[in-house]
């Protein structure tokens, strides 16, 4: 009887132990390093006009301060800045089709590890859904180009 008590009391300790273990190992996982961004986007856009007798320059639905909060939101929430850390201004020029897409997003100036973080903000452009109304020439939709200049800072910080 005594074998008995003591083997079902060795089990029970041991899954009371293992359940304790597997619940301790979730608790460790936390973020050590944590970037912090600062992001000023400007404002006014600037068009790069096309040459034309009646040139209007494209626009976003609810205009340039909507576009600006939605690049804004989807930067915090996009942008992978683990791997850069970068301060200055940027500036950002988002070739539109005649279509109002954008098609490509070049960025500006070139930097150490500016590449990288390029390439993160034709991600952050590229998962804004809505289209711009493309502008147009003499009435017809042409291809354009908007320049959106920002500040932007991203810092390391270790959160113990």
């Amino acid at each position: 009887m005594r074998t008995i008590f003591l083997f079902l009391a060795l089990c029970t300790m041991n899954f009371s132990l293992a359940q304790d273990q597997e619940e301790r190992d979730d608790s460790f996982i936390r973020e050590s390093n944590k970037n912090l961004l600062k992001i000023d986007i400007r404002e006014p856009f600037m068009q790069v006009a096309v040459k034309c007798n009646d040139f209007k320059p494209a626009a976003f639905e609810g205009g340039v301060a909507a576009y600006k909060d939605i690049l804004n939101r989807y930067m915090y929430a996009y942008l992978n800045s683990d791997f850069y850390a970068l301060t200055g201004d940027f500036t950002f020029t988002l070739v539109l089709d005649d279509k109002g897409k954008v098609t490509d997003v070049q960025g500006m100036p070139k930097v150490a590890n500016s590449e990288v973080f390029f390439d993160d903000m034709q991600y952050v452009v590229r998962r804004i859904k809505k289209n711009w109304i493309p502008a147009s020439c003499n009435g017809k939709p042409v291809a354009s180009q908007i320049k959106v200049k920002m500040n932007f800072s991203s810092m390391s910080a270790d959160i113990d």
